[in-house]
């Protein structure tokens, strides 16, 4: 281990599309039994992708955590060694591509005639991509410098790529964009982690922009605060909160979404609650649910009425509040989940998360989706970018269970990286990013990393050797 790692958190389709050139495609789906990698075997050319990963999660019951970060209450986590045994076996790049799991929403924003029908939808699609760190308590693994990942899926009509384009500070960057020239979705993201005794405090800084092509919008927002509660004693468990604002740019729409903090009885834990208005300031829609369950729509007339008739029926008292808010001296405890969201007669079905798949517990809680990451598809070896993740030795030897081949390899590739960065330091030359250039974002009018272009053409011989 040594001190300059840096320790963060970040998170139906179309028929396929010839505008891709690689592309690898999905066949049809059989019954078959898993790989020792987990995937499923390919028979008479029939392919699906896996469903669980080549070992469970390695325990994390022998490590003592307060003695790792007793030292650091208060500080910023960028320059903290962490055991590679908190990890999980995903680069921080793959877990940004994680917001793609919903693509289905972006479809039908841009089938969508009405810009507040468009907006609602957005907003749903920006609840949706916070969705998969519910219980995802272990960390991606820090990208190295100049690390990458594509993600293409024909089946959802979208490809991506995402580059880790600085160091100290970490800072990653992807875009993702429709394979009909539907969308386009990008996005800056400088981490930001404190730890606070009990709990660590991850703050997502940066703006996510999604532009609808064929409407020429733009919609820009940034991700809610996200709290991991006992780091050192009791069960890990997460909240999200803080208010997070989405601007339609073209329009001049707003929606303001509030997620709530854990409050009084855990009542409002995963709540999430907000209002969607035009260039006027008139409000029209309504948003309310959980971005750990679902996402729901209804006029604003009719929420107001609904919440009018709840007060009416009487709530919580103050002595009631007073005697329940006292904070428990070991640990914090996680308030009895009330999973269910309260519809509202009138409203609209946004979103709704799917399963998490059998035996998710033993797989670092990871959904269907994230669990085909790191996944080699057929005919994609020879055809990745030699920085990409899914190329990485230790996140690899910790995906197959391989605790010291993991250490060694991460120690390995963090004195390679170092080494690397003395050595242009020597030669005092700078590194330079190879598929994201600084530049304005048209939109926000603040410096951001924006694809420059080329990655798909796959010419990349002169990608570093970070492996």
């Amino acid at each position: 281990m040594n001190s300059e790692e840096e320790f963060y958190d970040a998170e139906t389709g179309l028929e396929s599309d010839d505008s891709c050139e690689v592309s690898f495609k999905d066949a049809m789906v059989f019954e078959g039994k898993q790989a020792k990698d987990g995937s499923t075997p390919q028979q008479n050319g029939v392919w699906e992708r896996r469903k669980m990963l080549p070992a469970d999660m390695i325990s994390r019951n022998n490590l003592n955590m307060w003695s790792v970060l007793k030292k650091c209450i208060g500080m910023e986590l960028s320059k903290i060694a962490m055991p590679v045994v908190f990890n999980e076996p995903l680069s921080f790049l793959q877990r940004i591509s994680e917001y793609m799991e919903h693509t289905h929403l972006i479809h039908k924003a841009c089938s969508l005639s009405d810009s507040i029908e468009r907006m609602q939808v957005v907003a749903a699609f920006a609840v949706s991509a916070v969705a998969s760190q519910w219980e995802r308590t272990g960390k991606p693994f820090n990208p190295l410098l100049g690390e990458t990942f594509e993600l293409t899926r024909e089946e959802d009509g979208y490809r991506l790529i995402s580059e880790q384009v600085s160091h100290h500070p970490p800072v990653s960057a992807f875009h993702a964009e429709s394979l009909k020239q539907e969308f386009e979705f990008h996005g800056t993201i400088y981490p930001k982690l404190k730890f606070w005794g009990k709990s660590v405090e991850a703050e997502p800084k940066g703006t996510m922009t999604l532009e609808l092509l064929k409407h020429k919008e733009a919609y820009t927002w940034t991700n809610p605060m996200c709290c991991v509660h006992n780091i050192i004693l009791g069960k890990l468990w997460i909240e999200q909160y803080g208010t997070v604002e989405i601007l339609n740019h073209s329009t001049g729409d707003k929606c303001v979404l509030n997620f709530k903090p854990c409050g009084m009885f855990g009542k409002e834990l995963h709540k999430v609650e907000g209002y969607i208005q035009d260039k006027s300031k008139k409000k029209h829609r309504v948003i309310y649910g959980k971005w750990t369950e679902c996402m729901y729509s209804v006029d604003s007339k009719v929420y107001d009425s609904n919440k009018k008739a709840e007060k009416k029926a009487g709530g919580i008292s103050k002595k009631q509040k007073q005697e329940t808010c006292a904070e428990g001296d070991e640990a914090d405890d996680m308030p009895d989940l009330q999973e269910t969201v309260t519809v509202i007669p009138g409203s609209a079905l946004l979103w709704k998360i799917a399963p998490r798949p059998p035996h998710s517990e033993k797989m670092y809680n990871f959904t269907s989706f994230a669990l085909t990451l790191n996944e080699m598809e057929p005919g994609m070896e020879g055809l990745l970018a030699p920085t990409d993740c899914r190329l990485r030795p230790d996140l690899k030897a910790m995906e197959d269970g391989d605790l010291d081949g993991a250490m060694t390899e991460k120690e390995r590739l963090e004195d390679k990286q170092r080494a690397a960065r003395k050595e242009r330091s020597k030669e005092e030359e700078e590194w330079s990013t190879r598929w994201f250039q600084t530049k304005t974002n048209p939109h926000t009018g603040a410096e951001d990393w924006l694809y420059s272009g080329g990655y798909f053409e796959r010419n990349f011989v002169e990608s570093p050797n970070i492996y």
